[in-house]
């Protein structure tokens, strides 16, 4: 009897560890490799960020939504975690926020990078 409820606990814990790191990987486009989180989509960048500080609210996130971390989430040397204004915490790699563009649709689009001058594809 005690197994099978230790069993549950043990799962529980792996499920939770397993979301503490970025799902984040590395796929092909035509302007090169680019990090890309959910579903494979594109990350992008924001020049007017600065280290650890996302500038991307109300219409600028509905556009450029927040790569949000799950909770519990902890950063490493590469991807770490930015506190937002409304408490949630959005990933960054080397500091800088991450976020998805709403016009990509599917693995591999980069529809926003370059955009107005001041968004870039993540690079690995």
């Amino acid at each position: 009897m005690r197994i099978l409820t230790l069993v549950p606990l043990m799962l529980f814990a792996s499920a939770s560890f397993a979301f503490a790191e970025p799902p984040i990987k590395t796929v092909k486009t035509e302007k090169g490799d680019v990090i890309a989180g959910e579903k494979g989509m594109t990350l992008y960048t924001f020049k007017n960020d600065t280290k650890d500080v996302s500038n991307c609210y109300e219409g600028c996130a509905k556009a450029w939504p927040p790569f949000l971390a799950e909770a519990g989430a902890k950063g490493d040397e590469d991807y770490s975690l930015v506190k937002r204004k409304d408490g949630t915490m959005q990933w960054a790699k080397y500091g800088m926020p991450l976020y998805y563009w709403m016009k990509d649709k599917k693995e591999g689009d980069v529809t926003g990078d370059g955009f107005k001058g001041v968004w870039d594809a993540a690079r690995p």
